[in-house]
């Protein structure tokens, strides 16, 4: 199990697929606003000029020393939703984040988001 508390350590971790291939850096964790549970994280991926942050769930996700592996291989992270490095991510686009990973998706009892950044 991931422990929230835990977030700020993996921060600049590699982040590897189930093959070991380095998909980026994580940048940050999202989580679920209904059970306040890592759900998602950000990798920085692309070139060092036009770097972007892609969409990827946690569950599955194996801690290593220095890195973080997740059970998504790299080309469906890569293809993932993303947003800029300064970006915020809109409520409208969370939907097909979920949708790009075959995840379900749903809002609050009040339309509240499902992702928050921690």
């Amino acid at each position: 199990m991931i422990h929230a508390a835990d977030i700020r350590e993996w921060r600049n971790h590699n982040v590897v697929d189930p093959k070991d291939h380095k998909i980026g850096v994580l940048e940050a964790i999202w989580v679920d606003t209904t059970t306040d549970e890592p759900a998602m994280a950000t990798v920085r991926t692309g070139l060092p000029t036009r770097h972007r942050l892609a969409f990827v769930p946690l569950d599955g996700v194996t801690l290593g020393p220095d890195y973080v592996k997740v059970s998504y291989a790299k080309a469906l992270v890569k293809r993932a939703p993303a947003v800029g490095m300064d970006d915020v991510l809109p409520a409208e686009a969370e939907k097909a984040i979920f949708h790009h990973y075959d995840l379900s998706y749903q809002t609050g009892a009040d339309g509240e988001r499902q992702l928050a950044r921690r």
